[in-house]
């Protein structure tokens, strides 16, 4: 599904604040509350807005190290099989299959340096996995969690 100009301003100010009242986003927008609400429960009921979160920083739950694992897998490794493997991993925030020599990109968050070696060590253990290769972020310099249309 495409969003119309208006659906896309409106998940854009839903997710710069998924608390801001119907009424705050309809002032920005140029609706009425209920119509916003009306488009809002359209969105949902056609898979656009799939539900609603909390952004924390990592740091407050104790996270105080973040590093990247591009995973190199057996032959024949499907998608699903990363995912099953690596789902068992609270550390893991995300897992993505990418272009290019590795098979997969994994961004870890861990309590320091040596708990990142471990879960890294963990994971490079799993049956699917040959090799791996890691970065460790020094500092975060930009993070979009809603960004323009793509084109």
């Amino acid at each position: 599904m495409r969003l119309n100009d208006l659906d896309e301003r409106i998940v854009h100010a839903l997710a710069e604040d998924a608390r801001r009242s119907y009424a705050d986003i309809g002032q920005q927008v140029g609706l009425s509350a209920p119509a916003v609400k009306r488009r809002v429960d359209r969105l949902r009921a056609e898979g656009a807005i799939t539900g609603f979160t909390v952004r924390v920083d990592p740091a407050a739950l104790g996270w105080e190290t973040e590093g990247y694992i591009e995973l190199y897998c057996s032959r024949n490794t499907s998608p699903e099989a990363i995912h099953r493997g690596l789902s068992r991993y609270p550390e893991v925030a995300s897992a993505s299959t990418v272009t290019g020599e590795a098979d997969a990109l994994v961004q870890v968050f861990a309590a320091d340096m040596r708990h990142f070696e471990r879960v890294l060590e963990r994971i490079a253990g799993e049956p699917f996995v040959e090799r791996t290769k890691s970065v460790l972020v020094l500092s975060p310099l930009l993070r979009r969690f809603s960004s323009g249309s793509p084109g």
